[in-house]
């Protein structure tokens, strides 16, 4: 085979499952809000949004005479906010990822790419500007949800966990991360930490498979990270039981407290459920870290 029919086979081959996950991802985007548009608030701009009743600290200058003096009340003409909002997406793609505790069920890292996708599909039409760390810097239009299909479908990396990169954000943005949040915690604080001193507000998303969360396991087991780097057995796994569920309580515990101390929000969603939870809730996160 010639360079040039393998990279075309290369090439369709890691294309081929993008315009489903786009399709999915709008579809699911369109199950919890149909009709997605601006989200729209009071600010600096040209169009009109409402009029609202004038309250004790407007200054006079804001009143709109002419609607006032319809009424006996005075009103404030209020004008839509046209800024873009910058949102930007860590999506973990380590091999921890990959796993999946029933066949039925998608992977752990096959629900994060959809809920950032459809998050995207969202986002984009209602005007942000929307990217992927680490290469791909927040973009405005439907442009640019064919480069982030492209990126969250790109082969898992070759680590059993995943760690946000140090990409400087832009300042008083937004940022999403998704991840199972399993490995090392150093470089999740040190990454939400130096968003946070930028004015950035965002929110965690842990993704777990119920498995992880449940460890039904019993008797003669072995316990294998996806990538193999780490490798357990023991004759007795109903008595990790205990320790396991206190150790994953600690991790949540973790993010709760660096939630906390940045201002950031922190969400906790399992394969079994349905994605439209977890992605209304993304929607209300960013919407209310907008407003602020």
């Amino acid at each position: 085979m010639s360079d040039q029919s393998h990279l075309r086979t290369r090439a369709e081959t890691l294309a081929a499952p993008l315009p489903a996950l786009l399709v999915q991802a709008e579809h699911l985007a369109a199950s919890v809000l149909p009709g997605a548009h601006g989200r729209r608030r009071a600010g600096l701009g040209d169009e009109f949004w409402q009029y609202r009743q004038a309250g004790p600290s407007d200054l006079g200058a804001r009143i709109d005479w002419r609607r006032s003096g319809r009424s006996d009340v005075h009103f404030i003409r209020e004008t839509e906010w046209q800024a873009a909002q910058a949102v930007t997406l860590w999506v973990d793609r380590s091999q921890a990822m990959s796993f999946t505790g029933h066949k039925t069920r998608d992977t752990k890292g096959a629900r994060a790419r959809l809920l950032g996708l459809a998050l995207s599909v969202l986002l984009i039409k209602g005007g942000e500007r929307v990217g992927l760390m680490p290469d791909l810097p927040p973009r405005a239009g439907r442009a640019q949800l064919d480069p982030l299909a492209l990126a969250l479908g790109a082969p898992d990396t070759e680590g059993d966990f995943g760690t946000p990169p140090l990409t400087l954000l832009p300042a008083h943005s937004q940022a999403v991360f998704l991840s199972d949040f399993l490995g090392p915690p150093e470089a999740l604080r040190e990454a939400v930490g130096r968003a946070a001193d930028r004015g950035v507000r965002g929110a965690l998303v842990q993704v777990l498979d119920p498995a992880e969360e449940d460890f039904p396991y019993q008797g003669r087991s072995i316990f294998e990270s996806m990538a193999g780097a780490l490798r357990h057995e023991t004759l007795r796994a109903g008595d990790l039981q205990a320790r396991y569920r206190d150790r994953l309580a600690a991790r949540k515990d973790m993010l709760a407290a660096l939630a906390r101390t940045t201002g950031w929000q922190v969400a906790h969603h399992h394969t079994d459920q349905p994605p439209a939870n977890a992605l209304m809730w993304l929607w209300q996160t960013l919407d209310t870290g907008r407003g602020r």
